[in-house]
């Protein structure tokens, strides 16, 4: 079997008036992500890393923030686009490993309901779906309460 593994990051600054989309779902707090879809950082790492098994450009070239069509989008369709480029190289995910790095909210109680949106869409169990959330302990711009950034990896193989 063929097996290829990507890796993907996002940043987005966080401001007050945007609602909080991370891995589809939407999350109650004050702020949430700039962007020029809805600013799902979690989604747009897992889509790199994607792209990157997949040997392709990177997000912003897929899905450029000057392009209208994509203003204001959920990520999650961004996602299905994504997931339809690799079903025509025949391939599918094995797993995927993320990390959302942010002050707050705390993040642990969303994951299930995060699992039940991304996993169908990923094709993925959710034993084969790696969620986890860390602090900056306070330093940088994440750690002052003003971004989010998530990392993401994931694991492809040919479909038999």
């Amino acid at each position: 079997m063929t097996i290829r593994t990507g890796m993907g990051y996002d940043l987005h600054r966080l401001a007050a008036g945007r609602a909080l989309v991370l891995g589809g779902l939407d999350i109650p707090f004050s702020m949430g992500c700039v962007g020029h879809s809805d600013g799902d950082a979690l989604i747009h790492a897992l889509i790199d890393a994607i792209l990157g098994a997949l040997g392709e450009d990177d997000i912003g070239r897929l899905f450029p923030d000057r392009d209208p069509k994509t203003t204001g989008i959920r990520s999650t369709e961004l996602l299905k686009i994504v997931m339809a480029k690799l079903e025509k190289k025949r391939m599918k995910i094995i797993h995927a490993d993320t990390v959302v790095v942010a002050e707050r909210p705390k993040l642990g109680p969303y994951f299930p309901a995060m699992k039940d949106i991304l996993c169908p869409i990923l094709g993925l169990r959710g034993d084969r779906l790696g969620l986890k959330a860390k602090t900056n302990e306070g330093l940088g711009l994440i750690g002052r309460g003003k971004a989010i950034a998530c990392w993401a990896v994931v694991i492809v193989g040919k479909k038999a």
